[in-house]
């Protein structure tokens, strides 16, 4: 569990841009996993790809759970909390524009349709192979490629009309 627990907690916090939410979010997958331990078959894939299947599922339960409350809530209530990590390597103002700079990515990523979300958030963040998004996302590689795009493109775009430039 502990081997998991940063990669899952990090999963739900990209999708659903809140501290707490994803903190109860990556309980409830671990109770999941547990309850389900028994389906688990390694032939079809890693522990880590199942365990992110299972995250996956969760998510969009909890997504669809979710929705009608997100149509009420105003924008400034969404707006994720920017962590502060102390780094001994980096520069007050540095650390600051990393934090202001993450706070952005993850505004513009609650922006993306849930689809485009979770395949940039697994191909970009998570750091997950083509061939184990499509076993998470249970759709075609081509799909898993062209979603990664899309959602880079559409990303890129929000982050432009955020004011936010490349380095």
């Amino acid at each position: 569990m502990r081997r998991h627990t940063r990669r899952i907690f990090n999963i739900c916090y990209r999708f659903t841009g809140n501290r707490t939410e994803a903190e109860d979010l990556t309980q409830d997958v671990f109770l999941r996993v547990y309850r389900t331990l028994g389906s688990y078959r390694s032939a079809h894939g890693g522990f880590a790809t199942w365990m992110t299947s299972v995250t996956r599922n969760l998510l969009i339960d909890h997504y669809r759970r979710t929705k009608r409350d997100r149509v009420t809530d105003s924008l400034d209530d969404a707006m994720p909390v920017v962590e502060n990590k102390e780094s001994v390597a980096r520069r007050p103002d540095e650390q600051a524009l990393l934090g202001e700079l993450s706070g952005q990515v993850q505004s513009a990523l609650t922006r993306l349709s849930p689809e485009l979300r979770e395949a940039v958030i697994l191909r970009d963040l998570q750091q997950l192979e083509y061939m184990e998004i499509q076993r998470v996302l249970e759709v075609p590689e081509g799909t898993v490629k062209s979603r990664i795009n899309r959602g880079r493109i559409e990303l890129a775009r929000i982050l432009q009309q955020m004011g936010v430039r490349p380095a």
